[in-house]
């Protein structure tokens, strides 16, 4: 084959080549399908269920916390060492029980000096006592003046308002000794320590925290638009997200005045007691805000698309798919805030 019948040949067959290559991608080479409609085949629509509107109460959702209604700051009276702190956080103590210790050999001391002095007059005074019964009966006789007598009186009298002087001084003594054992004041569990043995106790430092963790209620500030039409004792629902859970609270109070900046009223609700349940935890209150009309359709009706939700619907005996956009979902019903009509007929589950 000579050289120029090469030259020709290899761009020819290169040609047809891609031609080939080209009719094998439109599908020249398989089975084509002749144009026209598909037969209809009809679906059985006897499960299909019709949405209906329905008026439903609205409910708001307010920003809460969960907040112990009994707390308390335990702090010294004294200014002391703290010989010992007999709880840490998370402990659970009884009213009365022995929560911190000071150093009391001081107030020890001044509580005995107290009691001595109070006995020395106490002696004293019952000695004046005797001595006026004697200078009365003298007097009586006309034995002695009655400048001595009134002497004896006066003297009495004295030392019985020392005594009575050195009584309290004594229970002062005994007060400010009992100030060194640390009680709770109530029964709960311990939130946090501030202080360690060795340190000093300042009047007024904080020492402890205590919280009475069946006192626990949620605090929410509502807008005034909703406040206004909350009352006492009325149940609302609140949502602990942490927990996943729902509870049912209270109002036990409704603080009587708007704050000004943010036009709302704190609402105080009491929550059950329940494990699990600590203050500070996050929870969302869910106030009433009305009436309005809702479509809610079951959860099982609604398929996922990727990130799209659908629903079969049926028209003219036909099923079409159709995007819908949904609300919250509750007790198994969902509602659908649009893609949807008043008196559509959808199948519960979606045709194969």
């Amino acid at each position: 084959m000579s050289k120029s019948v090469k030259k020709v040949l290899v761009p020819v067959l290169a040609i047809l080549g891609l031609l080939l290559v080209l009719l094998a991608i439109a599908g020249y080479f398989r089975e084509k399908i002749e144009p026209g409609l598909a037969d209809f085949q009809a679906v059985d629509t006897d499960d299909a269920l019709v949405v209906v509107e329905t008026v439903a109460a609205v409910f708001e959702t307010v920003p809460a916390s969960v907040e112990a209604k009994e707390t308390t700051i335990i702090s010294s009276r004294l200014l002391a060492r703290i010989t010992a702190i007999n709880v840490r956080a998370g402990d659970y103590v009884e009213e009365g029980a022995l929560l911190v210790e000071l150093e009391q050999s001081d107030l020890q001391a001044r509580a005995q000096q107290a009691q001595d002095y109070a006995r020395s007059v106490n002696a004293r005074w019952i000695e004046a006592s005797k001595h006026l019964e004697r200078t009365s009966e003298l007097h009586a006789r006309g034995l002695i003046a009655q400048a001595a007598k009134d002497t004896a009186r006066a003297n009495a009298a004295a030392l019985e308002a020392d005594l009575s002087s050195a009584r309290q001084a004594q229970e002062e003594a005994l007060a400010a000794l009992a100030y060194s054992k640390i009680r709770a004041p109530m029964a709960g569990r311990v939130v946090d320590r501030f202080a360690e043995p060795g340190d000093t106790a300042a009047p007024g430092s904080k020492l402890l925290s205590l919280y009475n963790p069946f006192s626990l209620r949620v605090e929410a500030r509502v807008r005034e638009q909703l406040a206004l039409a909350l009352e006492k004792g009325m149940a609302l629902q609140v949502e602990v997200p942490a927990l996943g859970t729902f509870y049912e609270a209270r109002i036990e109070e409704i603080v009587p005045a708007a704050d000004p900046g943010s036009r709302s009223f704190l609402v105080k609700a009491r929550l059950p007691s329940v494990p699990g349940l600590l203050p500070g935890l996050y929870a969302r209150l869910q106030v009433p805000a009305g009436e309005r009309s809702r479509l809610l359709i079951p959860q099982d009706a609604v398929a996922q698309v990727g990130q799209l939700d659908v629903v079969w619907v049926v028209v003219s005996d036909r099923v079409v798919r159709r995007f819908v956009r949904l609300g919250r979902t509750a007790e198994g019903q969902v509602e659908v805030i649009s893609g949807l009509r008043a008196g559509d007929a959808i199948l519960p589950i979606p045709p194969q």
